[in-house]
């Protein structure tokens, strides 16, 4: 059957395309995009491939069909309107209709690096309206994400004319179209990303004085001399009036960034920033002209490199991004880099490693540039980053001389991971706490952690953790009074998405003479088995199953490399039929066993104690059963009350039978 005039497809437009983890992902694809194409056979590198294989890729790889299949639109001139003159819109829609192929050569030649033929007024047509339709889609929450697959490209187009092959501005008509026409959807503010290899001049423009749209745009610009040239991509250009702060440009000064200048932008930049900020949608100008091999860019991303960027954006506006493509000029590039993408969409895992272990020097030169510019409307940026961080930089690893031009860049990419570091491991390891200190517990960030940080479970608590103070030492590290040391915290220092309390039928105990944490004194433990007669009172978290690693390794030893996780997910898979899994790594460890409670919104309930021989041990008098010290006790009446469980009084009477009570 033929795709709306293009492309052979047997694929089903239903709606009832869902994934396995119930994620609705919308592609939009029509082939008389296609129609608009450099005239005399002009060998342009803005050419109806660049979509065609995209398309492709995403048919042959099995991913299309699961996703929703989307009609292209029109746009209407009133949505165009909303970011262009009239004049502009006039232009675009009548140059087609244009009767000599050198009178539109003539038109064109006055704008800056423009093409026109007979196709070129319907493709921009559909190209803007598709974006709207995808973004229009996702804001109604028929859909989770989309991606639409459009050409001519648009982040260039300014108010009045076109340029840099882009005729409309896709992006900014959809964006105005949310915040303006469809108030009702509850889309008041949005994050537009930018990492095209240029910078979205046309965009910034057109949102410069907006709060209601955080504008971010990493591109090279080589002081002024990269196109667009000038000086409107630089750092100091951060907005106007009620839009001032809301302008990002991380310009970088040189060609040959990869995978770690850009994710240290996303980490030290953009994802703090965007936190405080907290778009209702993400928009991506989804240009992949910084790839591997594109012959306009100069730069280094890797497919895995968009990956982990899209990932990081999932977090926010849960997970309503809307991608659309700008710029790429390397086809083989922009087929495995739109796969990467469309796989974290799907919430697939990202396909294989990175190349690079560093940022360049430069790029740490313009993030701390960029950040102190910033600081002023942005406090989250106004920390110094520490010198051990910024010192470390490395050069990039050369795949082959051709750039991975070739068809087998998956091939030469995998063959060559085991050999390099990948990129989160470099400096995602690198945390600035609040006395610019580095906490660098690994030298290498192992690629379990990636994997693990997608899962959530339920940590249940039932000792001094039910106080979400003493918790947050585990994550963020710190202590809390009473506390005789310090923890170092977890990797991810995330707050629980989630704290609910509950209660189960398992018997609280106090047992051992004195603990390196609180010192003389018993400290709670749960009996591994259940009993109908008993009810302890528990304080649930639910994180990931990466910090609940970093937890488990803090509560049992005071020190393992985590080159591997203590607690896996097939330990995950099957500790449900096991109902306990003792964890082999911290065999020392008081709180090795791992227990599963049962499920909470059909995630797993977790906790970690003693193990059924140790509880022998305590029976047997090998190991005592002894009061709590005063301040330990406090922690946990502090828990208790706060969670609103029990009253001070109740909650001391709860611990003091506890302990009396025989085991």
């Amino acid at each position: 059957m033929e795709l709306n005039g293009g492309i052979e497809s047997s694929l089903s437009r239903s709606n009832a395309n869902v994934t396995a983890n119930g994620r609705r992902v919308g592609l939009i694809f029509d082939g008389r995009m296609c129609k608009h194409y450099a005239p005399g056979g002009e060998d342009h590198p803005e050419c109806p491939d660049r979509i065609r294989v995209i398309w492709d890729r995403l048919n042959s790889s099995g991913l299309a069909k699961r996703c929703v299949i989307l009609n292209a639109k029109d746009a209407e001139d009133n949505h165009l309107a909303l970011v262009h003159t009239k004049s502009h819109i006039e232009l675009i829609k009548n140059i087609s209709s244009q009767n000599s192929e050198a009178k539109r050569k003539r038109i064109a030649a006055k704008f800056n690096s423009i093409y026109f033929n007979e196709g070129s007024s319907e493709a921009a047509c559909i190209a803007a309206g598709s974006v709207i339709e995808a973004a229009e889609k996702v804001a109604k929450g028929e859909l989770d994400s989309a991606f639409a697959i459009v050409r001519p490209p648009g982040h260039h187009a300014e108010e009045g004319e076109p340029m840099g092959f882009c005729l409309y501005n896709n992006v900014a008509v959809a964006t105005s179209f949310l915040l303006n026409e469809r108030k009702e959807l509850g889309i008041s503010k949005i994050l537009i990303v930018d990492w095209d290899v240029h910078h979205g001049n046309g965009t910034q423009k057109m949102f410069y004085k907006d709060p209601r749209v955080l504008f971010f745009s990493v591109h090279r610009h080589d002081y002024g001399t990269f196109y667009p040239a000038g000086d409107d991509g630089s750092y100091i250009w951060t907005g106007e009036g009620p839009g001032a702060g809301y302008n990002i440009n991380v310009p970088w000064q040189n060609g040959r960034c990869g995978d770690a200048d850009y994710l240290a932008v996303w980490e030290h930049i953009l994802i703090p920033v965007a936190k405080e900020f907290n778009p209702d949608m993400v928009i991506i100008s989804a240009g992949f002209d910084a790839a591997m091999g594109d012959p306009l860019g100069g730069c280094r991303v890797s497919p895995h490199g968009y990956s982990m960027m899209l990932d990081k954006l999932m977090e926010f506006a849960g997970g309503k991004i809307v991608m659309a493509l700008e710029g790429g000029y390397n086809l083989n590039s922009i087929a495995n880099s739109a796969q990467a993408c469309v796989e974290v969409l799907l919430q697939d895992k990202p396909a294989f490693g990175s190349l690079e272990a560093y940022p360049f020097a430069s790029s740490w030169r313009v993030i701390q540039e960029v950040r102190q510019e910033l600081s002023t409307y942005w406090p989250v940026l106004a920390s110094k980053l520490p010198d051990k961080m910024i010192n470390r930089t490395s050069q990039i690893v050369n795949i082959s001389d051709s750039d991975s031009d070739s068809d087998g860049e998956h091939e030469n990419i995998s063959d060559t991971l085991s050999e390099v570091k990948t990129i989160e491991d470099s400096f995602m390891n690198l945390k600035v706490d609040g006395d610019s200190q580095v906490h660098n517990s690994t030298n290498v960030r192992p690629p379990w952690r990636s994997e693990l940080s997608k899962v959530n479970i339920w940590y249940a608590t039932f000792g001094s953790n039910m106080s979400i103070s003493r918790f947050s030492c585990y994550i963020e590290g710190g202590q809390v009074e009473g506390m005789k040391r310090s923890c170092v915290g977890s990797m991810d220092k995330s707050k629980p998405r989630e704290i609910i309390w509950k209660t189960f039928p398992h018997r609280l105990f106090f047992g051992r003479d004195r603990t390196a944490t609180w010192g003389p004194g018993g400290v709670a433990f749960l009996h591994p088995s259940s009993n109908v007669h008993e009810k302890t009172y528990m304080c649930l978290y639910k994180i990931t199953l990466e910090q609940f690693n970093d937890v488990l390794l803090q509560e049992n030893v005071s020190d393992y490399d985590m080159s591997r996780p203590l607690f896996d997910l097939a330990a995950l898979q099957t500790i449900e039929t096991k109902r306990s899994v003792s964890v082999e790594l911290v065999q020392g460890g008081w709180y090795r066993n791992v227990v599963y409670l049962g499920k909470e919104k059909d995630i797993p309930i977790l906790t970690m104690t003693c193990s059924i021989s140790d509880v022998e041990c305590f029976l047997s008098g090998k190991v005592p059963i002894n009061p709590p010290c005063k301040e330990y006790a406090n922690v946990l009446v502090k828990g208790l009350v706060e969670g609103k469980q029990l009253s001070e009084e109740e909650a001391s009477a709860y611990i003091q039978e506890a302990f009396t009570k025989p085991l």
